[in-house]
């Protein structure tokens, strides 16, 4: 199993959540030891904190992705599940950049590859998205670097 103190603290919930008999919230940590489970062993690794938070920024998405159908079906019941699973997840991610910290990464990244215009994107993109890895969604990132490249 996935080593580390983010690791650590998913186990925990399990368990404060198992012994609480909280059935709400054991069955969206659950689901994501199931996912972080599921990578170790399609690539046959022991992840790290760092591929956790890659494995729960994904499984964020597909929260996200669920939430908004709910929302286009006007299915309050399906809505409530999705915000309750969305908050515990959160839980476990590091918080959300804001503007100016995004802002700030992509200009030290352009800086860093002498990204002259759009054709660098790609090398941009490179340098800045370790640098914020789960605390900027790709999308919000790509648009940033978009804005902010030269030509």
């Amino acid at each position: 199993m996935a080593t580390g103190p983010l690791a650590a603290r998913l186990q925990a919930a399990v368990i404060a959540a198992m012994k609480a008999r909280d059935q709400a919230r054991l069955d969206p940590l659950r689901m994501m030891q199931a996912q972080i489970k599921q990578i170790e062993i399609d690539q046959r690794v022991v992840l790290d904190d760092a591929g956790i938070v890659k494995v729960l920024g994904s499984y964020q998405r597909k929260v996200r992705e669920a939430l908004d159908g709910a929302r286009r079906a006007a299915r309050p019941e399906l809505i409530a599940r999705g915000e309750a699973e969305a908050a515990i997840l959160a839980e476990f991610l590091p918080a959300e950049m804001d503007d100016a910290g995004l802002e700030a990464a992509v200009r030290a990244a352009v800086a860093e590859t002498g990204a002259t215009g759009p054709q660098d994107m790609g090398r941009v993109m490179k340098a800045v998205m370790p640098k914020i890895a789960g605390q900027a969604d790709g999308a919000r990132v790509s648009a940033a670097v978009k804005r902010l490249l030269p030509g």
